[in-house]
């Protein structure tokens, strides 16, 4: 079932005493429930603009943004709030954990503001997905007192703890070394399957990006395949699961960064 699409989308920002700049151009983007989509571009190139708008915390300057059928245009800042926080998480790579608050109080957050079951649930909720995390022991603890790998995973059971349709991770692994990196990413892949979520993960690692179905880049403002697949969300030429495989000849050259465009 499709979750969120994007048609025939752009973004301009108008600038003073410039032309307006023009961020996305005729981004055409299809994502379902469930899906696992990787979007890699170098810095400028529009990967916070199109989180931001795949996000609902702007609007296309062109096109059209459906949400679950609906048309965001049409819709008014408090219900796209309602909508956004109901329905989509947030990862980021700087954690953005609320200082001088405990690991339950971050991920109680998103509660805060619900109202009947959930709002008088919130510690039971936020308690249950600590311990999904496998936090459960450091509910008390200072964002402070905690290690980076642990600090993501507060982020990723703030961002969770609704049980969110889509995930959308920036650079979730940036500011963690490879292994705690590898780690996370496959908590929060596992919790997103559990949930049936769809996950977007925003990147500059190879690696990362390797660990989705669909593997994007953003090119001057426009979003193109890596492997084969329409960007839109059609399917992979080839048959079976090889659009998720490396090729054989090249090794993983395929889903690597041309070395002018890398962080």
């Amino acid at each position: 079932m499709t979750l969120i699409s994007l048609e025939a989308v752009g973004r301009t920002v108008e600038l003073p005493d410039a032309p307006p700049l023009q961020i996305l151009s005729a981004v055409d983007l299809v994502i379902d429930d469930g899906d696992r989509v990787s979007v890699v571009g170098r810095s400028g190139s529009g990967k916070s603009t199109l989180l931001n708008l795949l996000g609902l915390l702007d609007r296309p300057t062109q096109g059209e943004i459906r949400f679950d059928g609906a048309d965001v245009r049409r819709l008014s800042d408090g219900r796209l709030a309602r909508l956004r926080g109901a329905s989509i998480g947030f990862v980021f790579q700087q954690f953005n954990l609320l200082p001088g608050r405990t690991a339950i109080e971050n991920v109680m957050t998103p509660l805060l503001y619900d109202r009947g079951t959930a709002f008088w649930r919130r510690e039971r909720l936020a308690t249950a997905m600590l311990e999904r995390v496998g936090l459960g022991a450091r509910a008390t603890s200072m964002p402070d007192r905690m290690s980076g790998g642990e600090q993501q995973r507060v982020a990723i059971a703030r961002a969770l703890v609704r049980r969110p349709r889509l995930i959308l991770a920036d650079e979730p692994t940036g500011a963690l070394d490879l292994e705690t990196g590898a780690v996370v990413m496959e908590l929060m892949e596992e919790v997103a399957r559990e949930t049936g979520a769809a996950l977007v993960t925003i990147t500059h690692d190879p690696a990362i990006a390797r660990r989705a179905v669909r593997h994007l880049r953003l090119e001057a403002g426009r979003l193109v395949p890596l492997d084969g697949a329409d960007a839109a969300g059609g399917e992979p030429e080839a048959s079976g699961t090889e659009s998720a495989r490396e090729p054989e000849a090249s090794g993983t050259d395929s889903m690597r960064e041309p070395e002018e465009v890398r962080a």
